[in-house]
């Protein structure tokens, strides 16, 4: 079908006014995950953390968690949740979180899990538009679109993290896909570098071994906040990061 327009967000974080209006003039919404906001790096007064210890622990983990030293980060987290429910309270901020956002999502829309989202609870939030979908394909417009939700393990511990092995097997099961769609990137040093927290994110080899071995025309994803290339050609397909949609507030538009 000639003319088809997606809009396409990632690493929403909270953000659901701009949300409400990411899918004005698109055939569909695209959404790569990190749906929840747990601790803002650019404000620390914003997310569920501040809002249950305050803006001066925020300050401190924020700290800790730049200089990657995640042993004093975690032993600090644990000296603040002492005594709370952690699960009960977490879970009570993620769901009024998601309420407003997936409340915010336009129909239709085509989602996947990022790290730092909870899996259990979409089913309860994702309305008759929200498709979710983690190692299955769509077609929209004619191309087939595979999703590939989650992240790999990595020292921050993150809700939804994954086994090399687990994620590559939901890599596998897609198939042929013309546009593949993740929440992290693939294992390209240009790909995976933010230049703001000035380290390495965690990208996957498994995607990388599927560009190459799948050859589609896009690969989406999000993940690094502030990338060393946006965009970039691996073989015969273009490696896109789609933005930081919390800061930016603006989709990332694929037409064909």
């Amino acid at each position: 079908m000639p003319g088809t327009r997606i809009h396409v967000v990632s690493d929403v974080h909270g953000n659901s006014e701009d949300l409400a209006k990411a899918g004005e003039g698109a055939d569909a919404l695209v959404c790569l995950g990190d749906l929840i906001l747990f601790l803002d790096y650019a404000d620390h007064s914003r997310g569920i953390f501040p809002d249950l210890f305050g803006v001066e622990n925020a300050d401190r983990i924020v700290a800790l968690r730049t200089a990657r030293r995640f042993t004093e980060a975690r032993e600090l987290s644990a000296r603040l949740w002492a005594g709370v429910d952690r699960a009960a309270a977490t879970e009570a901020a993620v769901r009024t979180q998601y309420a407003r956002l997936f409340a915010a999502f336009p129909t239709p829309t085509f989602a996947t899990y990022g790290n730092v989202d909870m899996p259990p609870l979409w089913p309860e939030y994702a309305g008759g538009g929200t498709t979710v979908l983690d190692g299955e394909c769509v077609e929209i417009g004619g191309l087939r679109f595979g999703f590939v939700g989650g992240g790999l393990r990595t020292p921050m511990r993150t809700p939804y993290e994954v086994d090399d092995a687990t994620y590559a097997a939901k890599i596998a099961a897609l198939g042929e896909v013309d546009v593949l769609c993740s929440h992290i990137p693939p294992d390209v040093p240009e790909l995976c570098y933010d230049t703001v927290a000035r380290r390495f994110e965690q990208g996957s080899s498994a995607l990388l071994e599927a560009i190459h071995a799948i050859r589609p025309r896009y690969h989406l994803f999000g993940h690094v906040h502030q990338p060393l290339a946006r965009r970039m050609r691996v073989g015969a397909t273009e490696c896109v990061n789609v933005g930081h949609f919390k800061s930016t507030g603006r989709p990332w538009v694929l037409e064909w």
